[in-house]
């Protein structure tokens, strides 16, 4: 791996972490349950994000897997969730 490579993958571990303390003080904070469940979304893209850079540092391809399973039950969560809030009519 370059240190060029290496360099990328160590700031955008930063980053990643930066936004998700960022993200963790709005599910703790978030004045209404929409902003808390859009903050838990992001929180699980920004873990799938982590095991992809983990997959480019380590080789272990393995964890793709995993990465696709998370993304694709935040997405389910995410959809169910919205398909509730229409059932229920609100509106926050």
């Amino acid at each position: 791996m370059t240190d060029a490579l290496e360099f990328v993958i160590f700031a955008t571990f930063a980053l990643l972490a930066v936004a998700g303390g960022l993200t963790m003080i709005r599910l703790i904070r978030g004045p209404s349950l929409l902003d808390r469940v859009l903050a838990l979304d992001l929180l699980s893209f920004i873990a799938v994000g982590l095991i992809v850079l983990v997959v480019i540092e380590s080789g272990q391809s393995v964890l793709i897997d995993v990465a696709l399973g998370v993304a694709l039950v935040a997405f389910v969560a995410t959809v169910a969730f919205a398909q509730f809030l229409e059932m229920e009519g609100r509106d926050e």
